[in-house]
């Protein structure tokens, strides 16, 4: 299994188009990419331009295909003129 942890902080003019764009993108990697666990999305009460992504992928080759897939090329670069500040971080687990 691969966990991967992404943050985000978003530029304000950008966030209302941001947050749906960041939920469509879920919602394909889940229902289009079959290594693709869990997607989850969360903001920070004190500023909601912080965005905390956490996926589950079976492994790495499950998240390289995630990273070449047409919705994510797509989702990229829609948003990367949106984004101040992007931390991508890999786990491995599950710890038991």
């Amino acid at each position: 299994m691969l966990i991967v942890t992404v943050r985000f902080v978003v530029k304000q003019q950008h966030l209302s188009m941001f947050t749906p764009r960041m939920r469509q993108q879920a919602r394909d990697s889940l229902e289009r990419e079959p290594g693709c666990r869990r997607f989850d999305i969360g903001a920070d009460a004190a500023d909601p331009r912080k965005i905390f992504l956490y996926e589950i992928y079976d492994d790495a080759t499950a998240f390289d295909a995630h990273l070449a897939s047409a919705h994510f090329q797509s989702f990229n670069a829609d948003t990367q003129d949106w984004i101040e500040s992007k931390t991508v971080e890999r786990w491995s687990g599950p710890w038991e």
